[in-house]
């Protein structure tokens, strides 16, 4: 395969996670299909334990606290095994997420993740996330000045 191809196929199954696992809130077929039993979370959030389970326990509680979560994916950079992805994720606050009850305010968070791939099997990933960004948007710390 060429570099370019690989890059493409790389860039395809961040997309494909990304439409089918998240967007598509498949935690079943989809899930074991594009992601390792051992995958593992270098920058796991509160709660999150270990593999495939340790993911999807961290989606079932971002669909909870946010029922309509939309995740768009807006630039990628890859290298060898890796994806660079700039994203945004957005919804509205209907559920509990990280034991702040629902407020019904809409949210707009910005994430980037680095994740790897082995035989087109998504197996590692590290998530930076604008929380302090989102915590402002459910109104549990204050908004910057001017806002």
């Amino acid at each position: 395969m060429t570099n370019t191809a690989l890059h493409h196929n790389l860039r395809e199954l961040v997309h494909r996670f990304i439409d089918r696992v998240i967007n598509a809130r498949d935690l079943d077929d989809a899930m074991v299909e594009l992601v390792a039993e051992d995958f593992v979370e270098l920058n796991p959030l509160p709660g999150q334990g270990p593999g495939r389970e340790g993911l999807a326990y961290v989606l079932r509680m971002m669909f909870t606290g946010f029922p309509d979560l939309h995740w768009t994916i807006h630039d990628t950079l890859v290298e060898d095994d890796r994806v660079m992805a700039f994203s945004t994720w957005t919804g509205t606050h209907q559920g509990e997420f990280m034991g702040i009850p629902a407020t019904g305010r809409n949210a707009t968070v910005e994430a980037w993740t680095i994740d790897r791939y082995r035989d087109g099997i998504f197996v590692e990933s590290r998530i930076i996330m604008d929380v302090a960004g989102l915590l402002g948007q459910l109104g549990v710390l204050p908004a910057p000045d001017g806002e």
